[in-house]
């Protein structure tokens, strides 16, 4: 199991971040894909833009952004209407064998 998946599942997002070229490293990876140099893990904020979602049956799905570049795909929890630019909080990540996250709008 990787550093990022570890710490998935103690609820932690974290990327790489490189010393040498001081680039954050995404997707996340035990060395920078521009330099090669060594990397530091760093937390992500747990705050993100809404990019797009999509309902399927009673869920919402949606790419977010956190810390303007780096984007996933995850389950939104919520009973109001949804825009595009919205802000959200991760309030919950996990690793069973793929990286999860749960969203839910900032109140």
């Amino acid at each position: 199991m990787t550093r990022f998946e570890q710490e998935l599942k103690n609820n932690v997002f974290v990327s790489s971040f490189c010393t040498r070229c001081n680039k954050q490293v995404w997707p996340p990876s035990d060395m920078c894909n521009s330099c090669f140099g060594n990397i530091i893990w760093k937390p992500v904020t747990r705050i993100a833009k809404l990019i797009e979602f999509s309902r399927k049956g009673d869920e919402i799905f949606g790419i977010v952004e956190f810390e303007n570049n780096i984007r996933v795909m995850g389950r939104i929890v919520t009973t109001s209407a949804l825009h595009a630019g919205q802000m959200l909080n991760l309030i919950e990540c996990d690793y069973d064998g793929k990286a999860k996250f749960v969203l839910a709008p900032i109140v």
